[in-house]
């Protein structure tokens, strides 16, 4: 190990491989800051203006400083530049230095297709702190999620002590109620799918409500479905709850999402 004479310098090594410390990692590592998720087709995104929404609403929010969407924009459209345009996205935000804008991280991957198989739920006693902000503190729902999954589920449902259905750990939840889509009324993400979804309800006449949901209520639906930034897909069953994964109003929301529009980035 080298020998650190400046006590202004941080040594950092990772697998044993030292790495230049940069004052960026020490804050990405802090798990203070905000994010949103995307997937780019063709260079464009559905829901364009609520992930940039997002972005600015919440660097207020935990930073008391506005985030340009125009400058957002163009650090995705060069962060995408000689590469493939079809991407998985994330941009992260996270504290600004004195005097300057927030810091912004994009990341790109190759593109995640949207999901087909329906999904199974297990409900969990868990809440997010602060559950209407994409922050970066997901230990709790990370670890719900991987436990559900160790048991042959596909996403965990996360619920209040009292029963109230909130949210997945990494998508919404929409329920079927006859010719209604039925939204839990809870502290939860707005996610942009659902904001997307609810935008396209609106605009095809279909009616939606936001209510309280619990636990006991879930047999009494018709159907239900999850939504992120991947796309929307059926869900076949929430604990021992089965639903039918082609309900005519679940077949009806996804295709409204395969066709909603796609916003130039």
């Amino acid at each position: 190990m080298p020998i650190v004479t400046d006590p202004s310098t941080t040594f950092v090594e990772i697998n044993g491989r030292a790495t230049e410390a940069d004052p960026l990692l020490f804050e990405m590592l802090s798990g203070e800051g905000h994010f949103t998720a995307m997937q780019v087709r063709g260079g464009r995104v559905r829901g364009l203006g609520f992930h940039l929404n997002r972005l600015d609403a919440a660097s207020r929010e935990l930073f008391g400083v506005e985030l340009d969407g125009e400058l957002v924009r163009g650090r995705i459209r060069h962060a995408l530049r000689g590469g493939s345009q079809d991407a998985a996205v994330r941009v992260y935000v996270y504290d600004p230095e004195p005097g300057d804008g927030p810091v912004t991280v994009v990341t790109v991957r190759p593109p995640v297709p949207e999901p087909e198989a329906a999904r199974r739920l297990r409900s969990v006693a868990y809440q997010r702190p602060a559950a209407h902000l994409k922050h970066l503190g997901g230990f709790g729902q990370g670890y719900h999620l991987r436990r559900v999954r160790q048991e042959g589920f596909d996403e965990a449902l996360l619920v209040a002590p009292d029963g109230a259905v909130a949210e997945g750990a990494v998508t919404n939840i929409g329920f079927v109620e006859g010719g209604t889509v039925v939204w839990p009324d809870a502290p939860a993400l707005q996610g942009t799918t659902m904001l997307v979804l609810r935008q396209e309800l609106d605009r095809t006449g279909i009616p939606w409500t936001q209510r309280p949901v619990h636990t006991d209520d879930l047999p009494s639906f018709d159907g239900a479905f999850v939504a992120n930034s991947q796309g929307v897909a059926a869900v076949s069953a929430i604990d021992d709850t089965p639903y039918p994964a082609d309900a005519e109003l679940v077949r009806t929301v996804r295709g409204l999402y395969r066709d909603a529009p796609w916003d130039e980035i």
